[in-house]
């Protein structure tokens, strides 16, 4: 577990993850309503080099930012309750940049199957600061969290 004790140590974590993804890297943002996920993605693109705003894709599903040192497919699957194989998301999940998606156990079936999940959690004393959990599912996904604590610890 990481803790993250205010909003700039959440940024720093964030850029990090952007430093070092790779093409085809997925990582999975699971956490509560205004645990931070959003603001995360947005720390994850400066680390990816990406000078656009970024902003939620809760209503369009998916952004696309194709200006940095990889693409960033950001994707919010919330409102997505059947389908999601329709949507050919998976071809994002294999493709050329990092996809960050939030909500993304709601995928269910249609989750990549090579992902690094995030979980990331509120402190309950201080609304500021967050605890991180990350799991790997699969080869990738453990290079990729291996990559991110590896940076962090320096």
């Amino acid at each position: 577990m990481i803790t993250l004790q205010n909003l700039q140590a959440t940024e720093a974590f964030a850029i990090v993850i952007g430093e070092v993804a790779k093409a085809s890297d997925n990582l999975i943002l699971t956490g509560d309503l205004g645990a931070g996920k959003t603001t995360l993605t947005k720390g994850i693109a400066k680390g990816l080099e990406i000078k656009q705003t970024i902003k939620s894709p809760t209503y369009t599903i998916i952004r696309e930012y194709l200006n940095g040192r990889l693409p960033l497919y950001h994707m919010d699957v919330y409102r997505i309750d059947s389908g999601a194989w329709d949507l050919g998301l998976d071809e994002y999940f294999e493709g050329d940049g990092l996809c960050v998606i939030e909500w993304g156990k709601q995928l269910e079936d249609a989750v990549p199957l090579d992902y690094l999940e995030l979980t990331i959690e509120k402190d309950s004393d201080d609304e500021n600061k967050r605890t991180v959990v990350l799991q790997a599912f699969g080869e990738q996904a453990e290079d990729f969290k291996k990559r991110i604590e590896k940076r962090w610890e320096l």
